[in-house]
């Protein structure tokens, strides 16, 4: 089999997607307990370092090198310091009594944890291990330094990122606005779960599983939904729709109808209503893809013109999730400020066999083996969602290449791409 000449490359498609993905206005200020998911607008600069002064890492004694030169020192206890309070100077020949995160007193050089020490009956502690100077000393400013970068503008937040940013006192977060976008699906066939009964299901029906994994793939990116539901095959009433969500939405999604077929209507839709670039992309499951963009005036009646992105992808299940995955994705993390929005893949060892190399990239359906290797889903059709729900990634296999058990394959995690 060769290499089909009339299809464009993933590559290729995705840098002219993203050559149109232009960093959405207007960023918002949001709490910080808030702000998980979100993607900073501007460098996050620490006011201050971290920690403030020299701290202890453990429940112990604050002593000074000096007087510890030998194993088997007694000193008296001179005064207690637990968290959030600071001590006097530590006087030669005596230890203090410290908590773990309280400041070290001026004067002292180590910590000796309680483990290693023996309370007297006199109060005074015996010190049973010489400590090297520093020891279990959280120096001042280890963490962050005073007018250090501690986020980076374009960065997606996390759990600890947000810790990272209330211990330098930030209470809100300016971050990028949620992408508006506005989802439909196209097709006849197309049923809601709850509408009818799976026993009541006319002939040539099928349920509408696009709807719910894309509307959960976009809240996962952080956008906010327009679910704008089933649209009939009819040209007039996808234009209706396409008209109406380009006036709210930054993005419209669609899945089904791309094609070139009599009731394919997204296409002619678009193209009245704006400009569409319909490409066959050499990947599978996938090929068919539809990008452009719709006009319509702005809402503050300006007069001026409004670009609403479209996206245009297979009906076929698992050819939506995977052409999401790879062109949607990236597009909307762009549309947020991020600049890496490559997924990081692993190498892994395949537990199967690929004996008939396809003229397209395929991104197989793939879980977690053992050894480190990944077995392979016995059904790659793009029908079968099942194989989706089941595996943990996909492998990305180029062009014309075939897979013996035990190759090395790029693997990319659905917890990388779904996070």
């Amino acid at each position: 089999m060769k290499p089909q000449a009339n299809l464009m490359s993933l590559d290729d498609a995705l840098a002219a997607v993203l050559a149109q993905a232009v960093r959405l206005d207007a960023p918002e200020m949001v709490d910080t307990f808030e702000a998980d998911g979100r993607v900073l607008w501007a460098d996050a600069v620490s006011p201050l370092q971290v920690p403030p002064l020299d701290n202890s890492a453990m429940d112990g004694y604050a002593v000074r090198c000096a007087d510890v030169a030998q194993a088997g020192v007694v000193l008296p206890v001179s005064q207690r310091i637990p968290a959030g309070h600071v001590g006097e100077p530590l006087q030669p020949g005596t230890a203090a009594r410290i908590f773990t995160g309280a400041a070290v007193p001026q004067g002292a050089d180590a910590i000796v944890m309680q483990e290693d020490a023996d309370v007297q009956p006199d109060g005074s502690v015996r010190i049973n291990a010489v400590p090297a100077p520093s020891q279990w000393v959280r120096k001042a400013g280890e963490d962050i330094a005073n007018g250090s970068t501690v986020l980076h503008a374009g960065m997606r937040l996390t759990p600890a990122a947000l810790g990272l940013a209330a211990s330098i006192g930030m209470a809100q977060l300016r971050v990028a606005r949620r992408p508006r976008v506005a989802l439909f699906s196209t097709g006849d066939e197309l049923v809601m779960p709850g509408a009818v009964a799976p026993q009541d299901m006319p002939p040539g029906s099928i349920y509408n599983s696009n709807r719910f994994f894309l509307r959960a793939l976009l809240q996962r990116l952080g956008c906010e939904v327009n679910d704008c539901g089933i649209v009939p095959d009819n040209r007039d009433a996808t234009m209706r729709v396409m008209r109406e969500a380009a006036r709210g939405n930054d993005l419209i999604v669609s899945t089904a109808g791309v094609s070139v077929g009599e009731e394919d209507h997204v296409k002619p839709a678009v193209e009245a209503l704006g400009e569409l670039g319909l490409w066959k992309i050499s990947m599978k499951p996938g090929k068919p893809f539809a990008f452009g963009t719709i006009f319509s005036q702005d809402a503050d009646g300006s007069g001026q013109r409004k670009r609403t992105h479209f996206m245009g992808l297979p009906g076929n299940p698992v050819s939506s999730f995977v052409t999401f995955l790879m062109l949607v994705r990236p597009f909307v993390l762009r549309l947020q400020g991020m600049e890496n929005v490559t997924p990081r893949s692993v190498r892994m060892k395949a537990a199967f066999d690929i004996t008939k190399a396809d003229a397209r990239r395929e991104f197989l359906r793939v879980r977690y083996a053992e050894q480190g290797s990944v077995e392979l889903f016995k059904n790659q059709s793009s029908g079968v969602l099942t194989s989706a729900a089941w595996g943990d990634g996909v492998v990305d296999n180029p062009a014309m290449t075939t897979i013996q058990r035990g190759d090395w394959v790029r693997f990319i995690s659905f917890a990388e791409l779904l996070q």
